[in-house]
């Protein structure tokens, strides 16, 4: 015997079949409308288009890049204030030269990847399990709220003397930016999945990991996406806070000990490379949750 749900105030029905050939609940479209088209109800763009949306976001940096240039080249800042973007570059190469810019990145991205990836975990395993459970809810929430209050240098101190001063802190540090905004979004988006839809996938037999797999975490991916691409900036954020626990090495250094030697130039690079790597960790997330809309949610 077949059965239908209604999912919110629509009369959609749920179809057993969808249920148990996609291992996620199938909405059925009402009479009489075509089924949407595309994966995740995205619209994809034509490779064309694409190229003129990314030269379109590339207008606004050339032209900071331009005023930039200009402000430097007529004087209006002193090199001590604002150095031009050819200094900028000879210090990028002056550090390349040294053979020190690439290790600078290279150990500032591990730290960043490490530490996402621990925090990343651990905001998964909290936010479900506070999420699917009510009595965790009640016990836990109230402290992880506390927590997410406590600034990131706050923590550097613990972390020296329960830690020491060595690559563990650091990862930690950085683990802990991670954490916040991956537990909180998907704690969210389980309490709000629809109880319908719940309903629908325990009425054929779905009950613990399996709901948990094959109904709650699909309908959140969009939402567990949103919180790891927050928690991938938070990472580069706390990375400075990481580096300053006595570090010889990283981007996050290269900063603090250029502020200390008075190399603006290397300074601004810095700050360049930090958000040049960023965005680009943020594009790749960012095909990673296409890839996962278009296959689960």
């Amino acid at each position: 015997m077949s059965a239908e749900y209604l999912t919110g105030s629509s009369a959609t029905p749920i179809s057993k079949e969808g249920l148990e050939a996609t291992g996620s609940p199938a909405i059925a479209p009402p009479p009489g409308e075509p089924a949407a088209k595309g994966s995740g109800g995205r619209t994809r763009l034509p490779g064309g288009r694409r190229a003129g949306v990314v030269l379109l976001g590339l207008i606004v940096p050339v032209l900071i890049l331009l005023a930039w240039h200009l402000s430097t080249a007529s004087g209006y800042f002193r090199s001590s204030q604002l150095p031009s973007p050819a200094s900028v570059l000879a210090a990028a190469v002056d550090l390349v030269q040294r053979g020190q810019l690439a290790n600078h990145i290279l150990i500032s991205t591990q730290r960043v990847l490490l530490g996402f990836l621990i925090g990343s975990l651990l905001g998964v395993l909290a936010g479900a399990l506070l999420g699917l459970s009510r009595i965790a809810d009640i016990l836990l929430t109230p402290t992880v709220g506390a927590l997410r209050a406590v600034p990131s240098l706050a923590w550097v101190p613990l972390l020296v003397l329960w830690i020491g001063i060595n690559e563990d802190s650091k990862v930690t540090l950085i683990s802990i930016g991670a954490f916040f905004p991956v537990f909180t979004t998907l704690y969210l988006g389980l309490r709000h999945v629809d109880r319908n839809l719940v309903e629908a996938a325990r009425a054929f037999g779905l009950n613990g990991v399996r709901l948990l797999t094959t109904v709650q975490l699909p309908a959140v991916v969009p939402a567990l996406f949103s919180g790891l691409r927050l928690a991938l900036a938070q990472s580069w954020l706390f990375l400075v806070a990481a580096e300053l626990i006595a570090s010889s090495m990283g981007l996050g250094f290269l900063l603090t000990d250029s502020q200390q030697t008075g190399r603006v130039d290397r300074i601004i690079l810095a700050i360049i490379l930090l958000a040049v790597i960023g965005k680009t960790t943020d594009a790749l997330l960012g095909i990673a949750e296409r890839w996962a809309v278009r296959r689960w949610a």
